[in-house]
């Protein structure tokens, strides 16, 4: 059994029961597994009554001395839709409720169930550590994750396992380098869906499928779902019939033997600066390869890719987000099977200068006028380089930072820099702090608010007011729209007020001030480059 002896026995079957979409006469399906040989039974809190059957079947059966349960916790359901909550109480919360439903049988392997974008990843990890360390579950693992969110979990709890989709269907973990990191660490990798999940499970072999996963690695344990016993018994079956030491099947990657061949991939979030960094390269005679203006996806740009190779092309350049080792894997593969290397140009540039460039863009498509909601979502639809604020944060979490060890002849990592820019200085003054006069009494004002109800009174009466006390032009701008994540670009501290505003009146907004009272405004100042202050 090799790296697995840490969790399953050598003599148990490296296949488990996904028990997700058990009915709720799903005990004989259960039994026949076990009768079977399985000794891995997934379940989660987020599935209901799915616990209390499993454990109610377990034990009718006969199979609770020696069953091995999975669950998972730290997974909300309201309305029906699956909302991560990795809250340290609703993690310590659900592993409660999950021995509750157990009724006395034993977890034997707990795991987060995915990251919560809402709550640090660190504090989830250290509350699941504390499962252990409390002597509520056996083993602690993690599901849902790429390989940095792996690495930081390690770092944290004693990891035993992960949990991800692996499947013909989806290969991520293969290709973004979790199945690695678990084969370097002995961890044991369970993967989810491995028949491509309900809809696509009729278009496979499930005994060739089965076999081909055991084969990829001795870590991997597959679960496929099942809803009836004899589906139990065939997944069994293909775990009993794999080789107990399969070759690898998985790609090995090529060593670079073209020395005339020049691939750059450019990457980083939605706004980092890509399109200045190819376009430069394609001034050079670079071929480039840009999703936005050929379609299709990643992995077709990495056939593009080879096929300019084979065609003869030497020098080429790939700008896209490329956030992921698996999206970044394809181009390296491609590139390696035609012999070529590839180096990677990482522009490591701050969401919130990120947030900045990403406004520009909107101001020269809309003729300097900021979009609705409305006609932002619209946009996006058309021109997908045009992007609502929370696509662009969540681009930030899911970034993986690119590294060596991925393939790459190397990385170059690029601070980010903003040129300097002309104009004038101006001053941004939050509605709430315009009881004063400024330190450039003669430069343009901008005062902007936030109301979600739409009442500009009080903004109308600060810029009245701040009008008696300066001698330039002064302007008002109002974010009328609703709290919560944000859909505009011009909800403090988001940068599209001030920036709209430095455009029609020629203020540089590094050479500018902000005048705030608290912590969005400093945010929005450090976006803008500019210089906080506070009224007084």
């Amino acid at each position: 059994m090799g790296p697995l002896t840490a969790w399953l026995d050598p003599s148990e079957l490296r296949v488990g029961l996904g028990c997700m979409r058990l009915p709720d006469d799903g005990a004989e399906t259960i039994a026949a597994a076990a009768t079977a040989g399985i000794t891995v039974f997934d379940t989660a809190r987020a599935y209901g009554e799915n616990e209390r059957l499993l454990a109610r079947a377990l034990r009718e059966c006969g199979a609770d001395a020696r069953a091995r349960i999975v669950t998972k916790g730290g997974m909300a359901r309201p309305g029906g839709a699956w909302v991560p909550d990795g809250r340290a109480k609703a993690i310590r919360a659900d592993c409660e409720a999950s021995l509750a439903a157990l009724d006395g049988l034993p977890v034997d392997l707990y795991l987060l169930h995915a990251p919560d974008p809402r709550t640090p990843w660190r504090t989830s990890v250290r509350a699941l550590a504390r499962l252990v360390d409390e002597g509520l579950v056996r083993r602690v693992g993690v599901a849902n994750v790429n390989r940095r969110q792996l690495d930081e979990a390690l770092e944290l709890a004693p990891v035993a396992a992960v949990q991800v989709a692996l499947s013909p269907f989806d290969d991520r973990a293969l290709r973004g380098g979790v199945v690695e990191r678990c084969e370097q660490l002995g961890l044991a990798l369970i993967a989810h869906s491995p028949l491509g999940g309900p809809k696509r499970a009729g278009r496979v072999d499930a005994q060739e499928t089965l076999a081909w996963l055991l084969g990829l690695s001795e870590v991997v344990v597959p679960i496929p779902g099942a809803r009836r016993p004899e589906t139990a018994r065939a997944a069994a079956r293909a775990a009993a019939l794999a080789p107990a030491s399969a070759p690898s099947r998985r790609r090995s990657r090529q060593l670079p033997t073209r020395t005339d061949a020049d691939v750059v991939l450019v990457m980083g979030i939605p706004g980092a600066g890509k399109s200045r960094v190819a376009a430069e390269y394609a001034a050079r005679g670079y071929v480039r390869l840009n999703r936005d203006e050929r379609g299709g996806s990643l992995r077709d740009l990495a056939g593009t890719l080879e096929d300019q190779l084979a065609s003869g092309a030497r020098r080429l350049v790939l700008d896209n987000t490329y956030l992921t080792r698996a999206s970044r894997n394809d181009v390296i593969e491609a590139a390696g099977r035609r012999g070529a290397a590839v180096r990677c140009i990482w522009l490591d540039t701050p969401l919130a200068q990120a947030h900045a460039n990403m406004v520009a863009r909107l101001l020269d498509r809309c003729d300097g006028a900021l979009p609705t909601p409305e006609e932002l979502r619209e946009l996006a639809r058309r021109e997908p380089w045009l992007l609502v604020p929370t696509s662009q944060m969540r681009a930030a979490r899911e970034l993986e930072p690119p590294a060596d060890d991925e393939g790459f002849a190397r990385v170059e990592q690029v601070p980010f820099a903003r040129a300097p820019g002309g104009g004038r200085p101006g001053v941004f003054v939050a509605a709430a702090a315009a009881g004063r006069a400024t330190e450039t009494p003669d430069a343009p004002h901008l005062v902007f608010d936030w109301n979600p109800n739409g009442d500009a009174a009080a903004l109308d009466a600060a810029a009245a007011r701040l009008a008696t006390l300066v001698s330039g032009p002064v302007e008002k701008a109002l974010c009328p729209h609703p709290a919560g994540p944000p859909t505009c670009w011009c909800r403090p501290p988001l940068p599209g007020l001030p920036l709209a505003f430095a455009r029609v009146h020629d203020v540089d907004p590094a050479r500018s001030v902000v005048v705030g009272t608290g912590p969005a405004h400093r945010t929005l100042a450090a976006t803008l480059g500019a210089r906080y202050a506070q009224p007084g």
